[in-house]
C-alpha cells in the first residue's frame, strides 16, 4: 500500500450491479487494489490503451506492454466473460517521427505508415489480438482543434504570448485548471518535476518557454512553420500536442459508442507514461467534460530492463521483437510475461526466458504424454470395456484438480496473477504425471483427460494455444471445416500407428541381428530424426522396443534436433581437445628434462620461459629468465620443481620402452 496521499477515487456506481465476478485490479489512482465493477455495472468494459509512437523497430519494451495487456484482455473476456472495447491510438505524427524522417530525408507519413505496418506485423507474430477499434492522429486533427477551443472557452486553455509568432501554440493553464480540478492525480509527487515536464513537450519544442505563463503549463497545440508537418488551425498552421491526442481520439470513439461523458472504465499504458503523459490527459479530459472523475481503473505495466540495465542503443542492449522471435517462439515469450507480474519490474534476458524455456517445454512434455497415455488406454479397450472405477489414488488426483481450480480462481481474481496460476498449474502437473506411472488398467481415462483439458481451458484463455474442446495441449493445426471439424491428429493416428509398428518391427530386428542389420537401423534413425521431425512428429523409442510418438511444432522440433547436433559436436570437439592434449603429454614426457625446460614458453606460447643459454651444464637447470634478468629465489624453486617433475615422468617413459 502506497504511503502516498493519493487525491479522492470514486468508485463506480451504477445503478444497479448486474456483473460482480469478484475481480480485484491495481489502480493507479488509487495505488491500491480495487473491487472491479463496470461503469454501467454490466458485462461491457470501456478499455483505452495508448498505442505505439511509429519512428522505430517495435522492441521488447513494447511487447512488455501490448503483449501483458494482452493476457489481461484474454482474462477479462475469455475467464471473467467480459466484453471488452479496446481501443487504441497510432501516434503518427509526433516530434520524434518528424526528427527522425527529417534524417532519413523521407515524409513523417512515409515513415510513420512502414512502422506502424511493422508494428503491426509484430504484435500479429506474437499472437496480440487487435484491438477493437484503431485510431491514428493524423486522422482526428479537426476533432483535436475543436477540442482546444472548447478549453480555451473554459479558460483553462490559451493562446502563446508570444506576439511575433504568426503560427502560435496553445497551453493548458494547469493553475486555472488546479481551482476546479485535481492535476497530477497519477504522481502527486512529480507535480513538480521540471525534467519530467520539459521532456513531456516533446524534442522539438522544449525551447519555447517564453510562450508559457507557467514552466507547468503543458503544450496542447505546437505553432510551426514546417509546411509538410503542419495543419491549419484558428491560431495558424501547427500539430497536436502529445497530450491531447489521447484525450481526444479516446472521447471520440467513447461518445460515438453513445458512452456517458465519454468517460471509460480502463486506461492502461507504460508505467514510463504515468507523469506527466497521463497526467496530462486526465487533466485536459476532466477539464473538457467538466468531470471529476474521467477514468475508472488506470493499470500500467512496469519497467523491462535488459540484463539489469534500461534498454538503450547506446548500451547495445537494444532487442527488437524481430530479433527476440529469432531465438525464441512467440509461445516462449509470452511464458516469459505469464512468469510475472504485469505491473512490476522486469528483467529480461537469458536467465529469465530459460525459466520460460523449461515452463514451455515441462507443459508440454506433460499434454504429449496425456495423449500417448490415453492412446495406449484407447488401443487395448473401448469406453465401455475400459476400467472406470475410481480408487484412494482417484479421489487424491480430483482432490488436487479442485484445489488447482480454486487457487488459479483466487490468482486471477486478485490482480491477474498469473505467475501464481502457473505455479498452480505445474503443481496439478506434477500430481497428473504421478498418476501417470501406474499401469494403464489401473488410470480412469476420463479423470486424466479433464485435468489435461483444465490446463488447456487455462492456457486458451492466456493465448498460449487456442485448442477447440475435446482436444488437449498445445494447437498443432486444424484442417477446413469440411471434413466435419476432426484436427490433424485424430486424422493421422492410424497412419502414425502404421508407421510407428513398422519402424518397431524394423529396429527391433536390427537390434536381434547388430552385425547384419547396421545399415537398418540408420535407416530407422534418419527417419526418427530427419523425415518425421519435419512432419512435426516425434519418436521416442522405449528400452523395451517399443515406440511412441508425439505431434510437436515442426520448428520446436528442428530446434531440438539442431541443440542435440550442436551438443554432440560440442562432445566431439571436446574428446578431440582431449586427445591432443594426451598426445601432447606424452610427447612432453619424451623430452629430457634439459630439453623439456629449453621448450617451455610464456602464456603466449611463443615466448621462451628460460634463456637457453643460461643453462647450468651440471645441474641442467636454468640461471636466467628469457629476459635476461636472474632467476629470483622463488623462481629458481619453481624451475627446480619443474625440472623434477619432467625428470621423474621422462624416467617412466625409459623404463616403458624396455
Amino acid at each position: 500500500m502506497s504511503t502516498t496521499q493519493m487525491p479522492k477515487w470514486h468508485p463506480p456506481a451504477p445503478a444497479s450491479v448486474e456483473y460482480d465476478v469478484g475481480l480485484r485490479v491495481m489502480n493507479s489512482l488509487t495505488r491500491n487494489k480495487d473491487k472491479f465493477i463496470a461503469m454501467d455495472g454490466g458485462r461491457t468494459v470501456r478499455w483505452y490503451m495508448c498505442g505505439p509512437t511509429v519512428y522505430a523497430p517495435s522492441h521488447m519494451g513494447h511487447a512488455r506492454t501490448y503483449l501483458g495487456f494482452d493476457i489481461i484482455r484474454r482474462i477479462l473476456e475469455n475467464y471473467f466473460g467480459f466484453e471488452v472495447d479496446l481501443i487504441m491510438n497510432i501516434t503518427d505524427i509526433d516530434d520524434k517521427i518528424i526528427a527522425r524522417a527529417t534524417e532519413l530525408g523521407i515524409p513523417h507519413k512515409e515513415l510513420s505508415s512502414k512502422y506502424e505496418q511493422e508494428f503491426h506485423e509484430d504484435m500479429q507474430a506474437l499472437g496480440v489480438a487487435p484491438p477493437s477499434v484503431l485510431t491514428r492522429v493524423t486522422d482526428y486533427i479537426p476533432e483535436i482543434v475543436t477540442f482546444i477551443e472548447t478549453l480555451i472557452e473554459k479558460g483553462l486553455a490559451y493562446v502563446s504570448l508570444n506576439e511575433e509568432a504568426s503560427n502560435k501554440s496553445v497551453y493548458f493553464h494547469v493553475e486555472e485548471f488546479e481551482k476546479v480540478g485535481t492535476y497530477c492525480k497519477l504522481e502527486p509527487e512529480a507535480i513538480q518535476n521540471a525534467a519530467k515536464l520539459l521532456e513531456g513537450e516533446g524534442i522539438l519544442t522544449q525551447t519555447h518557454t517564453s510562450d508559457k505563463r507557467s514552466p507547468r503549463d503543458f503544450a496542447l497545440w505546437k505553432g510551426s512553420d514546417d509546411a509538410p508537418n503542419a495543419w491549419s488551425s484558428p491560431w495558424g498552421n501547427g500539430r497536436p500536442g502529445w497530450h491531447i491526442e489521447c484525450s481526444v481520439m479516446a472521447s471520440e470513439i467513447l461518445n460515438r459508442m453513445g458512452v456517458e461523458g465519454n468517460k471509460m472504465d480502463v486506461h492502461s499504458g507504460g508505467i514510463d507514461l504515468k507523469f506527466p503523459h497521463h497526467d496530462n490527459e486526465l487533466a485536459q479530459s476532466e477539464a473538457h467534460n467538466g468531470c471529476c472523475q474521467w477514468v475508472n481503473y488506470f493499470i500500467h505495466t512496469g519497467h523491462l530492463h535488459i540484463q539489469g540495465f534500461k534498454m538503450s542503443k547506446s548500451l547495445k542492449n537494444f532487442i527488437t521483437i524481430r530479433q527476440a522471435l529469432e531465438q525464441n517462439s512467440p509461445r516462449q515469450v509470452r511464458f516469459c510475461f505469464l512468469l510475472h507480474q504485469y505491473n512490476t519490474p522486469m528483467d529480461y534476458g537469458d536467465a529469465t526466458m530459460s525459466h520460460a524455456l523449461v515452463c514451455d517445454k515441462t507443459f508440454g512434455e506433460f499434454f504429449l504424454n496425456v495423449k500417448g497415455k490415453l492412446r495406449e488406454i484407447e488401443a487395448s479397450s473401448n469406453l465401455a470395456s475400459s476400467h472406470q472405477k475410481w480408487g484412494p489414488h482417484e479421489v487424491e488426483l480430483q482432490t488436487v484438480l479442485d484445489a488447482t481450480k480454486k487457487n488459479v480462481d483466487a490468482a486471477l481474481k486478485d490482480d491477474f496473477d498469473t505467475p501464481r496460476v502457473l505455479k498452480t498449474l505445474l503443481d496439478l502437473v506434477k500430481a497428473v504425471n504421478l498418476y501417470m506411472e501406474r499401469d494403464n488398467d489401473q488410470i480412469v481415462s476420463l479423470l486424466l483427460k479433464t485435468c489435461a483439458l483444465y490446463v488447456t481451458k487455462i492456457f486458451n484463455v492466456f493465448g498460449l494455444s487456442n485448442t477447440p474442446p475435446p482436444n488437449i495441449g498445445y494447437t498443432i493445426g486444424m484442417s477446413s471445416a469440411s471434413d466435419g471439424g476432426a484436427n490433424s491428429e485424430e486424422q493421422l493416428v492410424p497412419i502414425l500407428n502404421a508407421l510407428m509398428n513398422f519402424r518397431s518391427d524394423v529396429r527391433n530386428a536390427g537390434r536381434a541381428n547388430p552385425d547384419d542389420m547396421n545399415a537398418i537401423l540408420k535407416y530407422c534413425d534418419t527417419f526418427r530424426d530427419d523425415t518425421l521431425v519435419e512432419l512435426g512428429i516425434r519418436l521416442e523409442d522405449k528400452a523395451s522396443g517399443g515406440s511412441v510418438w508425439k505431434l510437436c511444432d515442426p520448428a520446436e522440433l528442428k530446434r531440438e534436433r539442431d541443440l542435440k547436433e550442436q551438443e554432440t559436436q560440442r562432445k566431439l570437439e571436446e574428446k578431440r581437445a582431449l586427445q591432443e592434449q594426451a598426445a601432447q603429454k606424452e610427447a612432453m614426457a619424451k623430452l629430457t628434462p634439459e630439453d623439456f625446460m629449453k621448450a617451455l614458453t610464456l602464456e603466449d606460447g611463443k615466448t621462451l620461459k628460460y634463456d637457453p643459454a643460461s643453462f647450468d651444464a651440471e645441474t641442467g637447470l636454468p640461471t636466467k629468465l628469457s629476459s635476461g634478468e636472474d632467476l629470483n629465489k622463488n623462481q629458481a624453486k619453481k624451475a627446480n620443481k619443474e625440472f623434477t617433475a619432467q625428470k621423474k615422468k621422462y624416467e617412466k617413459y625409459l623404463k616403458s620402452t624396455q
